[in-house]
């Protein structure tokens, strides 16, 4: 079964294709980075018009990659939510539409599922349920218990900001371009370990909840009481992510042995981030654990990881109606 996996949830258009033989066939992204820098953000109204003139071209690219044509297309999987409702409406037509007219079957994927499975297009070793997963995100936080396909129990969540969002954030009072995360993460490298000590939220607290709120409030106080010189935005940068990365880790380590699982999903974009791989390699190692990362390019949102729990929900015999359902907000619990 060949599945074409379409991703438009906010600021990249994924299209993918599928082969629940042979695995993943081809995929192509487009990054809308450059689009939206300027504005130090999304814009929702661009984001939604740039995904609009993108899919065609990216569905002939990723057609032609894999040597094949529509006709060969068995299935359809779009990213139903949750995300910019302009962007998931753009996605979800074009989906049903698409599927409509060659009369083959479509589903709606939740885009955290998506994360979540993204693990499994991995060539080599690949988990098995049930598992831990540590979902990072720009927009999302989370320790799931990911029994199942469609068996997910969040057991911790972020109370405010986003371990992204906070990336981002703290790169801009940094004066770092759009995006930031990444170049925050960057510039860390050079940061003098020992010259700042930023807390651990939450950590002396029960449960596995998180909050970084008060660690960006932090790093905005150290930046407005120094003069903010090559070396000092770097060692900011190590300050503020060895932060995040021990919090992420301590929790996550909690949850381990709360499941007693012995397997570890790192999903979602900040799961591309050197230094926390380097951490929870560590923290499994320890534990006597596995540890289990999508590619780089899987951790960022993208249209095979769309296609993949696309497929397995089709050869489950899931269809959705002619209707085309977004959902904006749409808890991973309630799928």
């Amino acid at each position: 079964m060949n599945v074409l996996g379409i991703e438009t949830s906010c600021d990249e258009t994924g299209i993918a294709i599928y082969n629940t033989n042979h695995g993943l066939l081809a995929h192509q992204i487009y990054s809308q980075i450059d689009l939206h820098a300027p504005f130090g953000g999304v814009v929702p109204e661009l984001a939604s018009r740039d995904h609009v003139g993108k899919l065609i071209p990216l569905l002939k690219q990723t057609l032609k990659a894999a040597s094949l044509t529509l006709r060969d297309i068995d299935g359809i999987a779009y990213t139903k939510g949750p995300g910019l409702i302009g962007a998931l409406l753009v996605g979800a037509m074009f989906g049903r539409s698409l599927a409509f007219s060659l009369n083959v079957p479509a589903i709606g994927v939740h885009h955290l599922e998506g994360h979540l499975l993204a693990a499994f297009l991995e060539k080599d070793a690949t988990p098995t349920f049930p598992f831990l997963a540590l979902l990072v995100s720009g927009g999302h936080t989370e320790l799931v218990d990911v029994k199942a396909l469609g068996d997910y129990a969040i057991l911790g969540e972020t109370l405010d900001d986003a371990v992204g969002e906070a990336f981002d954030k703290t790169a801009k009072l940094l004066g770092l371009a759009y995006p930031g995360g990444a170049q925050l993460a960057a510039l860390a490298k050079d940061g003098n370990p020992s010259r700042f000590h930023f807390p651990r939220p939450m950590v002396d607290r029960a449960g596995l909840d998180f909050s970084f709120s008060g660690l960006k409030t932090y790093a905005l106080r150290t930046v407005q009481d120094h003069q903010l010189d090559a070396q000092t935005k770097a060692d900011i940068a190590y300050a503020f992510q060895k932060a995040i990365v021990d919090t992420l880790t301590i929790k996550t380590k909690r949850a381990l042995l709360q499941t007693k699982y012995r397997s570890l999903v790192i999903a979602g974009g900040v799961g591309a981030n050197v230094a926390l791989r380097e951490k929870l390699k560590e923290l499994c190692e320890a534990e006597k654990c596995q540890c289990y990362f999508p590619s780089p390019i899987f951790c960022t949102d993208n249209g095979a990881m769309i296609a993949y729990a696309g497929a397995k929900r089709l050869l489950a015999g899931e269809r959705d109606d002619l209707s085309v359902d977004v959902r904006p907000r749409w808890p991973l619990d309630e799928i």
